[in-house]
């Protein structure tokens, strides 16, 4: 081979996993692109509402469950690294991942029965709509992460998974990170920004 055939082989790059995993993503990314321009259009006209309902809500939970997401994540992309160099420990660290995952979901199960319990719900106000909408909409999503990732984990710990293909790893793993994506969205506009 010639060192222009190597150059251009070394620079192709392609999508992590599989095509029509990264098909569903962008839809979903496009779903929740809609929803974000919805809450900001909702936001500018009516501020006060919106003001009003970001000072009722946990910012520290929100700050713990974005620590949690980034975290996991960082599991996840370091369990690719290993399974793509067929190192032990991959499992755990899928495994870790879920359980560090765990403290996203607890927390805003926390939020949700803290907030309801107040008298807050989808019907309070437009900013709650979306408050309650959004978050359980990326809620439902991180359940589905975690589902795929017990699923990896369970197959490389099994050996149906052994590294040399790594078309589902990666799939698992980019949608995975679609969802920590989409949180650290999420969480400023809804608890952060004014």
């Amino acid at each position: 081979m010639t060192s222009l055939n190597l150059a251009s082989e070394s620079n192709s790059r392609q999508l992590p996993g599989d095509l029509a995993v990264w098909i569903f993503i962008f839809a979903e990314l496009a779903v929740f692109g809609i929803l974000f321009i919805g809450f900001a259009v909702a936001r500018s006209l009516d501020p006060a509402t919106f003001q009003a309902g970001r000072d009722i809500l946990h910012p520290w939970i929100g700050l713990l469950n974005t620590a949690a997401l980034i975290t996991a994540s960082y599991l996840v992309a370091t369990a690719v690294h290993q399974f793509r160099e067929k190192r032990s420990g991959v499992h755990l660290r899928l495994w870790l991942a879920v359980a560090v995952s765990c403290i996203y979901t607890i927390g805003k199960m926390y939020e949700y029965v803290n907030l309801y319990s107040q008298g807050y719900n989808l019907g309070t106000d437009t900013f709650f709509m979306f408050y309650f909408f959004l978050t359980f909409f990326h809620f439902m999503h991180v359940i589905l992460g975690q589902i795929i990732l017990i699923i990896l984990a369970v197959k490389v710990g099994n050996g149906d998974y052994d590294g040399s293909d790594m078309n589902g790893m990666e799939s698992g793993a980019s949608y995975w990170h679609m969802v920590d994506l989409v949180w650290l969205v999420l969480f400023p506009m809804i608890y952060v920004l004014a």
